[in-house]
């Protein structure tokens, strides 16, 4: 069947196509829906036209893999709260990495193995024997070319590393690990595993394929993995998931063309530049170089004794809060992860429609990185019913701020520092915010009087144009919603 070849590289092309125009269409909350399903009929096409190739070889272990993943896939993602939503997708990134590093693994091992085994035409088939004999039945390895062996020995340290950063990124956000580990030398120690990595690789490269290099190559990966997420702090974590996400790819799309196989290229460099203009954009919002995600101590204070804070904060009672945004013209909502741990996000939104149903004009203001992923309160925003048009950016809703009567900030903490402006010795110095403070009045709904996730007093809650609402992020939202409705009975 000589037209099969064609037929699969057709497939592949048309994948391809469909990923590039789903991603496109992820690009905004009314299309994002059907993005996911373009892609995803894309990736099925290219895993269908791949098990038609002529060479494939354990056809029926793939598809049980296949069938495995899938099924916990499904499992997971139906049960996983839309809280867990950025560990989640961590960890599938890092499986993503995982396997683009155990493909590079693969290709290594079998080269060595078959230039350090000989086995001839003819071989007993005794126990003591099975490992040798199965080799024999593997068809012959061609040659890596030299540019092919580089790539392939690249995406292998890259996903390695994207595999072992993205387990600490989960179970920072899991909750299992300290949001933050430092020791003194830290980056010179991370910087000479580096070092050694890459001297492993360039030996691999250069063709000294054996397998105490490939071991030594891989662990040093994997242990600059760990050390290079180790000491970033909860309030990085969207440009760290970015980074992985880039990180992926790219190894994906050189593991692609170790194994000829363009449809994992074409998925790959899509993957990696959208996550590199994603890590671009997310470092942008915390004020933050590249270099600096890669090598930095992501959330470490700049020096100096931090600025006091003067004042007190002021509570205030729901039905107090309710009259004030019933009676004012203009209202803003900032949401934050605290709303997603409180499951708030539709009882906020009823309290938004009564706001709306009383003529008041109400926004929903949303910072770059904003819960613990990118995108992650518009998706809690969409999944409560919130119309699009009224859900803003933080460029295009901070010139309104000071003609805002109130906002109501529930959940959200450190993107709503002013600290970011006017203490250079704060961790988050130089990092865009809302500019809630800005308004006539503010309301926040907090638990308690604590720190954010990333562990930094919040100068705002101290303003004299601010009102602290203490609760639970839902119960309070019931309140304001029944205390609203009481004033129409």
């Amino acid at each position: 069947m000589s037209w099969l070849p064609t037929l699969v590289q057709a497939c592949y092309f048309l994948a391809a196509l469909l990923f590039i125009l789903g991603l496109k269409r992820m690009s905004s909350p009314r299309t994002a829906r059907g993005g996911i399903v373009w892609a995803g009929v894309g990736m099925l096409v290219a895993v269908l036209a791949t098990f038609a190739l002529p060479d494939m070889q354990n056809r029926g272990l793939i598809l049980a893999a296949v069938l495995i993943g899938v099924a916990a896939a499904w499992w997971s993602g139906r049960r996983v709260a839309m809280t867990a939503m950025p560990q989640m997708v961590a960890l599938y990134n890092g499986m993503g990495g995982g396997a683009a590093a155990g493909i590079g693994a693969a290709e290594l091992v079998a080269h060595v193995q078959r230039a350090t085994v000989a086995v001839p035409d003819t071989y007993p088939l005794r126990p003591e024997n099975w490992v040798t004999e199965a080799l024999h039945q593997v068809p012959a390895v061609a040659p890596l070319s030299p540019v092919a062996l580089g790539l392939g020995v690249l995406g292998a340290l890259i996903g390695a590393v994207s595999f072992s950063g993205s387990l600490v990124a989960f179970a920072k956000l899991q909750g299992w690990m300290d949001r933050r580990f430092v020791f003194p030398g830290q980056r010179v120690v991370n910087l000479l595993v580096l070092l050694l990595a890459v001297v492993h690789g360039v030996m691999l490269a250069a063709g000294h394929l054996e397998l105490p290099v490939i071991l030594a190559f891989f662990v040093l990966s994997l242990l600059f993995g760990l050390l290079m997420t180790l000491p970033i702090g909860g309030a990085d974590m969207p440009v760290v998931i970015s980074l992985y996400n880039a990180f992926t790819g790219l190894a994906v799309a050189f593991e692609g063309y170790v194994l000829g196989n363009e449809a994992m290229i074409i998925a790959g460099m899509v993957v990696g530049a959208a996550g590199t203009l994603l890590t671009q954009l997310m470092a942008k919002a915390m004020n933050r170089s590249l270099g600096n995600v890669l090598f930095g101590s992501f959330g470490a204070a700049a020096g100096g004794a931090a600025q006091e804070i003067a004042g007190a904060q002021k509570p205030i009672e729901a039905a107090d809060a309710a009259v004030m945004m019933a009676y004012a013209e203009r209202v803003a909502i900032v949401p934050g992860y605290g709303m997603a741990v409180a499951q708030a996000q539709h009882k906020v939104w009823e309290f938004a429609k009564l706001l709306i149903e009383r003529g008041v004009k109400v926004k929903f203001a949303i910072h770059p990185v904003a819960g613990r992923m990118p995108g992650h309160m518009n998706v809690l925003l969409a999944e409560a019913g919130v119309p699009y048009d009224l859900i803003e950016d933080m460029d295009d809703i901070n010139p309104e701020f000071p003609n805002t009567d109130v906002v109501l900030v529930i959940g959200a903490n450190d993107v709503v520092n002013p600290m970011a402006k006017t203490d250079p010795t704060s961790p988050i110095y130089g990092m865009p915010i809302l500019d809630v403070a800005a308004a006539k009045h503010v309301i926040v709904v907090k638990r308690g009087k604590g720190t954010g996730f990333a562990g930094i007093e919040n100068a705002l809650f101290y303003a004299d144009n601010t009102r602290m609402l203490y609760g639970d992020g839902q119960a309070a939202a019931g309140q304001l919603v029944s205390e609203l409705k009481a004033l129409d009975s």
